[in-house]
């Protein structure tokens, strides 16, 4: 029985949620819809039965079936920004940023919701609306790391921006391979792996007002 199953079945009938929770429920019931089947298979009333409620509640918070998927990937969106934010501000030790960033990304696609396929792996790539959230979460994970390159290594922002899209160009690619291929490496190890050559390379660009560290 899934979570959404034992809290409607552990809830007295007649009982209604508060907006806020069954909006949160329907989107909880459309993720698993939408990660099984994606998006072009899976039907309104798949996902009203999978939330264990009528077509008409459904749209109710939903006019239709990509204004639904829109609200789960900006929710998605936003929560592996706050993972990059929360690991460039857990530690001022630039390698273990590094590493920690390089984690946030895997802990991303390894959350067993499989939330990052409707970022990453969407068949619903050539919507404009779907384009424009991923690149803009993308933008805003590398302006969030380059601006801590810039202020580290005095390098100009335009500059920065380079090295930070390729960070996390690098992190996204390796964490979603590393899951898709059921890679035997542990997660731990995949991450001081990654860390390790991502820091070779940074690491040559010297703290602003310092001189490089030695190898």
């Amino acid at each position: 029985m899934s979570a959404i199953e034992q809290t409607e079945a552990a809830r007295p009938r007649g009982t209604r949620l508060p907006r806020r929770a069954r909006r949160n429920q329907l989107l909880g019931a459309a993720q698993e819809v939408f990660v099984a089947q994606g998006y072009h298979a899976a039907a309104m009333d798949d996902i009203a039965e999978r939330a264990g409620v009528s077509k008409p509640v459904l749209y109710q918070h939903f006019p239709g079936k990509l204004d639904l998927y829109l609200a789960l990937l900006d929710q998605h969106c936003e929560a592996l920004l706050h993972g990059v934010r929360t690991a460039l501000a857990s530690t001022t030790d630039n390698k273990q940023r590094v590493a920690a960033t390089m984690d946030a990304y895997f802990a991303y696609v390894e959350d067993p919701g499989g939330a990052f396929r409707l970022v990453f792996e969407s068949d619903l790539t050539n919507e404009p609306a779907v384009r424009e959230r991923v690149d803009k979460v993308s933008l805003e994970c590398a302006e969030a790391i380059s601006a801590v390159i810039a202020e580290d290594t005095g390098l100009a922002r335009n500059e920065a921006m380079l090295l930070a899209v390729g960070l996390g160009g690098v992190s996204q690619v390796v964490a979603r391979y590393w899951l898709s291929s059921a890679s035997t490496v542990p997660r731990e190890t995949a991450v001081q792996l990654l860390t390790s050559l991502a820091w070779k390379g940074i690491a040559g660009f010297p703290l602003h007002g310092m001189e490089a560290p030695s190898h």
